[in-house]
């Protein structure tokens, strides 16, 4: 670990980890995400520390009497990490492991003071060194990784530079209604779903985006061309493939950047091409329709959010939101290259089960009450939100105890890109009491209530509640 960060390269836990991420099965994946959330990495980190404590107990027992054993284990452990710290690692693990094992010679005459061969004290001093020394480098390796990560954090707070048209319009105060949710998600509570266990090592200077493939002209944009292209802000609401009913892995932000429609046909997209493929600075794809760049949507390549450069965690130094679509299929962190292509290309998540088109389907969710909660009897206010993006909601609507669909209270529509709130007033009487929610969005189409899991193309059904009124 020390000498990853020093060399400014993953560490081989987050080396093995995203080999780990890459090879799980969709099940174990559903599995992890529904059981951890957003702390599933910690987890994967956890358990990778375990496995090799493990692994390490069961080599060192086998070497007491194979010591070709402790060789041949931490060969297999260097080569699973599959890079050069790793391979050091292993190298002075074999070392270390050896050195505990070797044999203090029996004085004659006389009775052996080392019983089997082992001298106690020279196995706590060298065991206690190597403790000693372990932990002072992986402290070192966290502080010099940590640094990495400030100044990569430091890097992103550029000004962004002025809209050419002005300002864009506040958000009306109208279009919130919910007493609980910001109708725009602040940078820091927006979620965030990805497959990095560190973040890719991105430089400002050298970093730049391509538009390939099948083109008439390839282009190239560094950080400071692409800003100086005519840009514009929109308010579009983002959401995960992976967001159960009712769940909270979705946001509404102001992004700004550039068109990617403007960049495309500035590059010529070629007869034949099918799809926008693209890829981040770790390796991850994913790629959607050429038509929908092309449709009047306004999807970009984004490098601020919420009026400040475009947060780290967010995908600095740039990234691609396209409305209406599933991040699985086009939300790009850290983007490196976009390549026109065919069908033939297949993005991260596709040979993983998940659907090749992933248009967000209409959804709404009870913010206010919290399922399971309990309120006082009386005038109550029933919130939420509900999104159909690139579509728009028309209607939503809520339904106490299996009675009569109830029209609630919209707020502004700002565009169909983002999310919009809605709220109902409610005189709730004592008792126990089930609320349910469905959207009906601009195109007529109501929500099903058929439950659906959010495998292959995105979960169904109405977000229902309990909640105690006293």
């Amino acid at each position: 670990m020390l000498a990853a960060a020093i060399t400014n390269v993953a560490s081989p836990i987050d080396a093995v980890g995203g080999r780990v991420i890459d090879r799980t099965p969709h099940w174990l994946e559903r599995f992890a995400v529904q059981t951890f959330g957003t702390n599933d990495k910690a987890a994967l980190r956890v358990g990778i520390v375990v496995l090799l404590a493990i692994a390490a107990a069961l080599i060192g027992r086998a070497a007491t009497t194979r010591p070709r054993v402790g060789d041949v284990g931490f060969g297999v452990v260097g080569v699973i990490g599959f890079s050069v710290p790793s391979i050091l690692g292993a190298v002075v693990g074999a070392f270390v492991l050896r050195r505990l094992l070797r044999p203090t010679p029996i004085e004659v005459p006389g009775p052996s003071k080392a019983p089997l061969g082992w001298d106690r004290r020279r196995f706590l001093v060298t065991g206690g060194a190597t403790a000693v020394a372990a932990t002072s480098a992986i402290a070192v390796s966290k502080v010099v990784d940590g640094k990495r990560v400030d100044d990569l954090r430091a890097t992103t707070l550029d000004t962004l530079p002025p809209l050419a048209d002005g300002p864009s319009p506040s958000i009306p105060a109208g279009a919130t209604q919910s007493p609980v949710t910001p109708f725009v998600t602040p940078n820091g509570e927006f979620y965030r779903i990805d497959t990095v266990l560190s973040f890719p090592r991105a430089n400002r200077n050298s970093w730049a985006v391509q538009i390939k493939g099948m083109v008439d002209t390839p282009l190239t944009f560094t950080y400071d061309q692409l800003q100086a292209l005519p840009q514009v802000e929109r308010t579009v609401t983002l959401c995960c493939v992976s967001n159960e009913v009712g769940d909270e892995y979705v946001g509404n932000a102001v992004w700004r950047g550039v068109l990617l429609a403007d960049l495309l046909a500035q590059a010529g997209v070629q007869p034949g091409a099918q799809q926008v493929f693209s890829t981040s600075l770790d390796g991850w794809t994913c790629g959607f329709p050429v038509e929908l760049a092309q449709d009047g949507r306004d999807a970009m390549i984004a490098f601020g959010m919420n009026g400040a450069t475009l947060p780290l965690e967010h995908g600095w130094p740039a990234r691609l939101v396209v409305p209406g679509l599933y991040g699985y299929v086009s939300a790009t962190k850290w983007l490196s290259s976009i390549e026109l292509t065919t069908w033939d290309r297949e993005g991260y998540w596709i040979p993983r089960g998940w659907s090749r088109l992933g248009p967000v389907k209409t959804q709404s969710r009870i913010d206010v009450p919290r399922g399971g909660s309990s309120i006082p009897a009386g005038a109550q206010k029933i919130a939420g939100i509900a999104f159909a993006q690139h579509t728009g909601i028309a209607k939503v609507e809520v339904r106490i105890d299996g009675g009569s669909w109830q029209e609630a209270r919209l707020g502004t529509d700002v565009t169909d890109d983002a999310w919009r709130q809605w709220v109902l007033d409610w005189q709730a009487p004592a008792g126990k009491h089930s609320i349910e929610v469905r959207a009906t969005d601009k195109s007529g189409y109501t929500q099903t209530a058929e439950r659906a899991p959010v495998a292959p193309d995105g979960a169904t059904g109405h977000h229902t509640i309990g909640v105690t009124v006293v």
